[in-house]
């Protein structure tokens, strides 16, 4: 193949089109590319004014092209629209040279375009995206930022800014451990990287100095973002200010604890009145103050908590807790959940009432007795059951009392649920049954 040859096949198969025009703007040669981006055939094109593609708004660029072809300069690409045979826009990169004769005279110029709409296209929906992700950002009440892989942070919305009154070049990388609390830093940096090392989510409270000089309190989270490969490409965060919220869960903490003393005195109160009307040595003032103790250590649990949900395994310990020695003959078994504040004090109440009935007539009256106390939660339905074994043989009560009310009417009430007692020879049984909304948290 002649150099010639080679020369044209090179031009035919070229992706970008090619094109040959006079210094007053005449095509001169058209390639296949040429016709498949403008539509244009060769014999529409060849001989034709290049000017029909150009819009009539952009007629300058051509005089500006040809002007600067003419001195001989060299046009580097750059991005312009043109019209299609079918009147379409179709977004263009354009490289223009000019073409030398023999003896070094321009006599012509050569343009190669490249087709960039998809490529614009593309690149506007980026910019928009990131448009909407900054707008979104930066005006959202949280503080956010997105971590590399290692933790290092290099993006902070402008609220973080705003915030803390701090530049991009102090806070690039690990820099925010400058506006932590001294007392908390270190705790804070080492939780971090133990979950940035670990791929697991991270959660944490702790202060943030702002630009007036005083520290606020944040809960702050982040999450990783995984690639493709399922390797985490970067991390996203937020801080969200909770100084206000935690300062009133502060306050309801001390009302609790205020109204929980209060009642605490108000039922010694009635201890007292007990004593001093039956006298202390009665046997009701002892089942009273038995079931008031009992009643003290539930709402103490449920104010530690601040009226949050309890775990089971904690409100159990607190009722057994008075059996002293006997408490190693009860086994308890079941998943890891919390109870309802209202399901905690039915429970509980029952509870205290079971293990006392069991240590004065039941299974723990002897060393060779044993309860077990199992609770599951399935099918939408929370089952609590409690049995003895082992013990002295035990018989239906003769009559209800206040007991069978706290063992039964109690819990069925606040629990809406199913409660069942029975007396086998083997040991005292108790069920209950609920819907698991009405008791598990």
């Amino acid at each position: 193949m002649s150099p010639e040859a080679l020369y044209a096949a090179i031009i035919e198969s070229s992706d970008n089109a090619i094109v040959a025009k006079s210094l007053d703007g005449t095509v001169l040669s058209w390639n296949d590319a040429a016709e498949r981006i403008f539509q244009w055939t060769a014999q529409e094109m060849v001989g034709q004014s290049i000017r029909r593609l150009i819009p009539a708004d952009r007629q300058h660029e051509e005089d500006d092209i040809l002007m600067r072809i003419s001195r001989g300069e060299r046009i580097h690409t750059f991005e312009t629209e043109r019209l299609r045979k079918d009147g379409s826009i179709v977004q263009i990169a354009v490289l223009i040279s000019p073409v030398r004769d023999a003896q070094g005279n321009i006599v012509a110029a050569s343009k190669m375009a490249r087709d960039i709409t998809a490529e614009r296209s593309l690149l506007q929906s980026l910019q928009s995206t990131e448009r909407r992700f900054r707008l979104m950002a930066d005006n959202i009440s949280q503080l956010a930022w997105i971590a590399e892989a290692d933790g290092a942070i290099h993006w902070y919305n402008d609220r973080w800014y705003q915030y803390t009154g701090t530049t991009p070049e102090e806070m690039d990388g690990w820099g925010w451990q400058k506006i932590h609390h001294p007392d908390h830093v270190d705790r804070v940096t080492e939780k971090f990287k133990r979950h940035i090392e670990s791929g697991e989510p991270w959660e944490d409270t702790f202060p943030l100095l702002g630009t007036d000089g005083e520290y606020r309190w944040f809960l702050s989270r982040a999450v990783p973002l995984h690639e493709e490969d399922g390797s985490i490409g970067c991390w996203f965060g937020t801080n969200t200010d909770i100084t206000e919220r935690r300062a009133s869960e502060r306050q309801i903490s001390l009302l609790l604890r205020e109204v929980n003393h209060r009642s605490k005195n108000m039922l010694a109160i009635i201890q007292s009145m007990a004593r001093r009307t039956l006298g202390k040595d009665s046997p009701f003032v002892g089942k009273l103050e038995a079931r008031i103790a009992a009643l003290s250590a539930n709402q103490d649990l449920l104010v530690e908590r601040d009226w949050r949900p309890v775990p089971i395994a904690a409100l159990l310990d607190s009722q057994l807790r008075m059996l002293g020695d006997a408490r190693a003959q009860v086994h308890c078994d079941g998943p890891t959940i919390e109870l309802l504040p209202g399901a905690a004090e039915a429970i509980s109440m029952a509870v205290h009432e079971m293990a006392t009935n069991a240590e004065k007539y039941g299974a723990l009256s002897v060393s060779s007795g044993r309860i077990d106390i199992t609770w599951t939660v399935a099918n939408g339905q929370f089952s609590m059951h409690w049995r003895e074994s082992g013990g002295p043989a035990v018989s239906e009560p003769e009559r209800e009392g206040f007991g069978s009310q706290i063992l039964v009417a109690v819990p069925k009430g606040k629990l809406r649920g199913e409660v069942q007692v029975a007396f086998p020879d083997e040991g005292f049984t108790w069920s209950l049954t609920c819907p698991a909304e009405h008791a598990v948290g």
